[in-house]
């Protein structure tokens, strides 16, 4: 299932916090795309990230949960989940 068919405004929206707050090409947040391995983010850029999103969605993301999110598809899933 396609996290962007689903969630068009979620995905537009972590998306461009990700190109703000991070130094990656647009064309490499994949759905799929390992924060970590393909975008080469370290535990502060994600924590960052992270934190940006809680403030931007009114959400808070516990560590346990966010060790769990790994790619920004698990991300955008994770938030929609919460936002509905």
């Amino acid at each position: 299932m396609s996290t962007l068919i689903n969630n068009p405004e979620i995905a537009e929206k972590v998306r461009a916090i990700m190109l703000d707050k991070l130094e990656v090409e647009e064309s490499a947040l994949a759905d799929n795309a390992s924060f970590t391995n393909d975008l080469g983010l370290d535990s502060l850029d994600v924590l960052e990230t992270f934190m940006e999103i809680e403030k931007r969605f009114g959400i808070k993301i516990p560590d346990e949960d966010a060790e769990k999110l790994t790619t920004p598809g698990s991300l955008i899933d994770y938030i929609a989940a919460r936002k509905n």
